[in-house]
């Protein structure tokens, strides 16, 4: 069991980053019904504002959908390939990968099924762009990786230190 656990974490992860997303999208298309309707969850602060993004982030190249999905697709594929083959053991690491993956399955069904993503947590404190859980978790992902990275940096000079001060 051990020997398929990082199969098993990473597609736990990624279901449930997809499912969480899809879920969050189809309520918000249920219950705003159109576009520019917004709940306000907490006034003046978090509001859910439904929003058909036919862009990337923040909406930058907006209908040049074969780009976003091309992209998408050979990351995924990617991350997919590297958890089968290499089966990393670290934690953090595959956390990140598969945080990653799961963001852009979720935004890659809306591409595939819209031909747009459905996107509708308004942080309305900072006025910052309308995203969804698909796009949080991509975030968090890359945020996770960077501090993976830190960690293992560390590690390195650590392990480099006490080997030049053993020999």
């Amino acid at each position: 069991m051990k020997k398929y656990f990082s199969l098993i974490f990473s597609f736990a992860v990624m279901a449930g980053v997809v499912l969480a997303d899809q879920l969050t999208k189809l309520w918000c298309v249920k219950e705003l019904v159109h576009v520019g309707a917004s709940y306000k969850l907490i006034p003046g602060v978090l509001h859910f504002t439904y929003v058909q993004n036919r862009g990337a982030g923040m909406g930058i190249l907006e209908d040049h959908r074969w780009v976003f999905m091309s992209v998408s697709c050979v990351a995924i594929v990617l991350i997919f390939a590297y958890i089968l083959w290499k089966r990393p053991a670290d934690k953090l690491f595959l956390t990140a990968l598969s945080l990653i993956a799961g963001g852009g399955v979720g935004n890659m069904i809306d591409r595939v099924a819209l031909g747009y993503v459905v996107d509708m947590i308004n942080v309305e404190l900072i006025d910052f762009y309308v995203f969804n859980v698909a796009d949080c978790a991509v975030c968090i992902g890359c945020g996770v990786m960077i501090l993976y990275m830190l960690l293992d940096e560390l590690r390195e000079r650590k392990k480099k230190k006490e080997t030049s001060q053993g020999a």
